[in-house]
């Protein structure tokens, strides 16, 4: 099972941080979309549509609050996602430092990305949501890419939001009706 209902508050809040970051990831994706202004519809369109999911997963986490979550303080699970919080804050910072002293900004949207998309393993155990495992595989699979595609045609940052911003509102809205249905019910 790829969604453990356990924990319905921890959905529905995925649901909220991942609607959150199609809308902060398909913002950063304006910075140098293609020419046209279709693609940049395309984007406001992920933007309003990570907003849409955002909303009314923060609304039903806010309703429902006292709710169990996997994500304990004083837990085994709580220390390491404190590790890997802090651990990925310093690796993107530095490694960022790194980019724009060298000249390299461009690649700290797909650098940042990458840091998003490995966490997620690391909080896939944390949260016991095997979900958030297909979810590393593909934003990191979309970090890749971005740095690989070419240049001429879009900017890297670009390419984090037109790919990543649908993975993340996908998954998310999975993840805010599955925790949904059992929060409706209890």
């Amino acid at each position: 099972m790829m969604i453990d209902v356990a924990h319905p508050r921890d959905l529905v809040m995925i649901g909220a941080i991942f609607g959150l970051a199609a809308f902060i990831w398909s913002g950063w994706a304006q910075e140098a979309p293609p020419r046209g202004l279709v693609w940049r519809l395309v984007l406001a369109g992920l933007g309003i549509a990570g907003l849409a999911l955002a909303v009314p997963s923060i609304l039903t986490a806010i309703g429902n609050w006292s709710e169990p979550s996997a994500f304990t303080t004083g837990t085994t699970a709580f220390t390491l996602y404190l590790i890997v919080f802090w651990a990925e804050v310093i690796i993107g910072a530095v490694a960022s430092f790194f980019l724009i002293r060298t000249g390299q900004t461009e690649n700290i949207a797909p650098l940042i990305f990458a840091i998003v998309g490995i966490h997620f393993f690391a909080l896939a155990v944390v949260f016991g949501q095997p979900v958030l495992h297909v979810a590393g595989l593909m934003l990191t699979i979309v970090a890749v890419v971005a740095f690989i595609l070419p240049r001429e045609t879009a900017a890297p940052s670009f390419w984090c939001g037109i790919l990543g911003a649908p993975v993340f509102l996908g998954i998310g809205l999975w993840c805010l009706l599955a925790g949904r249905s059992p929060l409706a019910a209890g």
